[in-house]
């Protein structure tokens, strides 16, 4: 057993916090999972955020700001841009980003639209795989771009791969000049390797294809896999990509608000950063610069492997739990994010069964999971699995007795 340095075991109550994940159970909007039955407390397992208490040097960090009485205006310090560069290279190998190449967006899905602003018109025909991540459906076609889907194929390892045939013929057919991209792929896991990426960028080259890479999950890389970002695979890919990232999905900082492009081609940067300007309210927070750097300590380094160990073992749990004991469910084994995609069609078909029922059998017994439909997967269930290696057994166990084995 490895010696964690990192509380990743106590249950975190999180009740009354203003957290979404167990106070937004119930709201009755269609989003949220029903609230459990009397006697079932509830597992938050649908929205993608962590039941674990972030890395200490974060509430340090605030918390030693936060006592300086004024909270005026102010500007990045050079720390904040410093921590994001030696982050980059020690991570992911980055060489050659600067403090000119970052850029500050209040999140991912911001600047993916003011990306796309710049790239397109209104109107406009975009590439997404699927299954695909919500906040894209609804970021587009909220400001009006049209979706093209390339599925996403499994292949007879049980991986889920780009159907680059179909990418190109989606491409040409609907005259496509921009793809969104998500690496690590969310909901599907997928840490796409660096010959994916090569071909992909090859074909994005050949049709003059600009890319919006969402790299959001890129620290949360499971079981030995290896993320590479997407600008660093050509010259067509650095200066032709527009990648953003943020330590919120890595750190567990959503409510604070706070993410970062890098883009290196000057032309295109300086056209982002002043679309970005345009509504007056894109502006950093002073309490969330502050938590970035302190995410961005050495203790946050030693931190994050320790996430990725502890999120390992959730998963691997997980799927092997699936393997044994839930005939007809079956899943792709994820690579990266905290995220499980499962395929409950073979059982559905088996127990005369709809998708509905059997999410509301799990929602009845506490197991708050997610509604796949929303993801592209007709008869898919999304789960979080970022909580106590203690949580995720007892929700297998309700599953196992009230739900797939009822």
């Amino acid at each position: 057993m490895i010696f964690m340095k990192y509380d990743f075991t106590s249950i975190m109550d999180r009740r009354g916090m203003d957290a979404v994940a167990i106070d937004g159970l119930g709201d009755g909007g269609g989003f949220a999972p029903d609230a459990p039955k009397a006697g079932f407390d509830a597992i938050p397992m649908w929205v993608a955020d962590m039941n674990f208490p972030t890395v200490p040097t974060i509430p340090q960090a605030i918390i030693e700001r936060a006592q300086h009485p004024a909270y005026g205006y102010f500007q990045a310090r050079d720390e904040y841009y410093a921590s994001i560069i030696k982050w980059h290279e020690t991570r992911n190998g980055v060489k050659g980003l600067e403090k000119k190449h970052i850029g500050y967006e209040n999140g991912v899905l911001g600047g993916v639209i003011s990306a796309l602003n710049v790239l397109c018109s209104k109107g406009d025909n975009v590439l997404l795989h699927s299954p695909t991540y919500i906040g894209f459906t609804h970021a587009l076609e909220n400001n009006g771009y049209n979706i093209v889907h390339s599925p996403l194929v499994i292949d007879e390892n049980n991986v889920w791969r780009m159907d680059f045939d179909d990418m190109e013929k989606k491409i040409i057919d609907e005259q496509i000049n921009v793809t969104v991209f998500c690496s690590p792929h969310n909901p599907c896991g997928r840490v796409w390797e660096k010959w994916e990426l090569e071909k992909a960028m090859q074909l994005f080259e050949k049709h003059h294809v600009f890319v919006i890479s969402d790299e959001i999950w890129s620290d949360i890389i499971l079981n030995g896999n290896k993320h590479i970002p997407t600008q660093s695979v050509s010259e067509y890919a650095k200066e032709h990509t527009v990648a953003v990232y943020a330590p919120s999905k890595t750190f567990n900082l959503a409510g604070l608000i706070g993410a970062y492009h890098i883009i290196y081609n000057d032309w295109l940067r300086e056209r982002i950063k002043k679309e970005s300007s345009l509504p007056h309210y894109n502006d950093m927070n002073v309490l969330s610069m502050h938590a970035l750097i302190g995410a961005y300590k050495s203790e946050g380094y030693e931190w994050c492997d320790e996430l990725r160990e502890t999120i390992s073992g959730n998963v691997n749990f997980a799927c092997n739990y699936i393997s044994e004991h839930f005939n007809g469910v079956t899943l792709c084994k994820p690579q990266g994010t905290y995220m499980l995609f499962i395929d409950c069609a073979k059982w559905c078909e088996a127990h005369s069964k709809t998708i509905d029922e059997v999410m509301k059998a799990g929602w009845d017994v506490g197991v708050a999971w997610q509604d796949g439909r929303m993801f592209h997967g007709q008869t898919h269930l999304r789960l979080n699995l970022a909580l106590p290696l203690s949580r995720v057994k007892e929700a297998f166990e309700r599953m196992d007795k009230y739900v797939f084995n009822a």
